[in-house]
């Protein structure tokens, strides 16, 4: 719309005396290709330093899309942060849907404050555009975890939530094995902290006025394991470092820098949440996968947990109370980077608090993280449309049946697995 055309509405609206009228629409930006023919985009600044972005379409359904993105990655918000979350996601506008997300206000972790910064998007967008019929809120990797939080404290203000991908865990459980992988990559590469520098509890992640960069942690990494050179020229002691870190964290070595960035950066804002308190322990961690197991668990740092640690970050970042809406929540079964498992956690929280009827979880196979296809998250937020709209819950089979039916239009194949249930969730990285 034009801003004469919100003028006029603001105008009828006033007139009519049965909504408030419209604050001036932000400043448009230059949308995604993929979806630049459909939608016109608009960029604003919040007074708390977070970006937002908007995505409105030519023929809006009514309906609003607020979106949390993943990381939290060591990368100060911008203007730019998230148009590859819209690029990604254009496929919720092109279906006709209103998309607006927030950068978070500050660089890191921080679940609670993450989670206000998306209710403030959502907010600013009713004042600018309008109240949408339904508003849902769509969590990806860690904005699985910012949207389930989200709606323990502002669920009256949305219809349904979508989850792809979540750390639907908390980071108590969902982040220990990579408290157990800074252990297992100290005995290894003795290179965060070097010995000369000054030492700090390897579960903080980072000594507090540590200045290190993504890059210079990168250059750790790589000189200990060269990781991010071709195999062919890594040294034999590259090769073995890299293949013990691997083989008892269990996962594939493209990971390895993002779980170690995570470990490192997130974990020195963890340890603020917990005023310097322990949330992990690896005190009877037993690691296997190395080639000398018995070295590895007799030299390897041990630390303890503290309670208020636990209960400051469970405070901060584990879903505790009963869904107070529906939520659609899809996930990998191969996932790379978010254990398929954390969705057992959400699933056993529902049915503890008596509410699994407000939940339904259906799995792909992709080898990916947040990697499911146009037609596969079509599906699951079309199950999630229909669901409110008609109170009738859909299920894994069900979904299934509308990927199959979307693949007419729509890109990418459907991967799901309606039978698949996922283990109870693991408290610990040892394997």
């Amino acid at each position: 719309m034009r801003l004469s055309q919100y003028l006029s509405l603001a105008l009828v609206a006033l007139a009519a005396g049965s909504e408030p009228v419209l604050a001036q629409p932000p400043d448009t930006v230059t949308c995604p290709e993929s979806i630049a023919a459909v939608a016109t985009c608009y960029t604003a600044k919040l007074d708390t330093g977070a970006y937002l972005l908007a995505a409105v379409p030519k023929d809006w359904n009514g309906s609003l899309i607020v979106f949390a993105h993943g990381g939290p990655g060591p990368i100060p918000p911008s203007p730019t942060y998230s148009m590859g979350s819209l690029r990604r996601y254009g496929l919720e506008v092109k279906l006709g849907n209103a998309w607006i997300a927030s950068t978070y206000r500050n660089l890191g972790f921080g679940v609670q404050q993450s989670a206000d910064d998306t209710d403030q998007a959502r907010q600013y967008f009713i004042d600018r555009f309008g109240k949408p019929k339904r508003t849902i809120i769509h969590g990806a990797s860690y904005g699985g975890l910012v949207g389930a939080m989200l709606i323990e404290r502002y669920g009256r203000n949305y219809d349904g939530a979508f989850f792809n991908s979540g750390m639907l865990a908390g980071a108590v459980a969902g982040y220990q094995f990579r408290a157990d992988l800074r252990a297992v990559y100290q005995y290894y590469c003795k290179n965060l902290p070097r010995p000369s520098e000054p030492q700090y509890p390897i579960w903080m992640g980072l000594a507090t006025d540590s200045r290190m960069t993504l890059d210079e942690l990168t250059a750790r990494i790589d000189e200990c394991t060269g990781v991010t050179r071709p195999a062919a020229t890594r040294t034999e002691l590259q090769k073995k470092n890299l293949a013990n870190i691997l083989g008892v964290g269990g996962f594939h070595e493209s990971v390895l820098i993002r779980h170690m960035q995570y470990g490192t950066f997130n974990f020195r804002d963890i340890a603020n949440i917990t005023h310097g308190k322990s949330p992990f322990s690896n005190v009877n961690s037993i690691y296997r996968g190395s080639d000398d197991d018995e070295a590895l668990n007799r030299g390897v740092i041990r630390f303890e947990s503290d309670p208020a640690g636990i209960a400051a970050l469970k405070a901060d970042a584990e879903p505790k109370a009963a869904l107070a809406i529906p939520v659609m929540a899809i996930h990998s079964i191969n996932d790379p980077q978010v254990t398929v498992n954390a969705e057992a956690f959400y699933r056993d929280l529902a049915k503890s608090t008596g509410s699994a009827d407000k939940l339904v979880q259906a799995y792909t196979d992709e080898n990916g993280h947040t990697a499911q296809s146009d037609a596969e998250i079509a599906a699951a937020l079309d199950s999630l449309m229909q669901w409110i709209e008609s109170n009738t819950r859909p299920s894994p089979q069900s979904v299934t049946v509308a990927c199959g039916n979307f693949r007419a239009t729509l890109a990418g194949p459907c991967r799901y697995h309606p039978e698949f249930e996922p283990k109870g969730y693991a408290t610990t990285g040892a394997r």
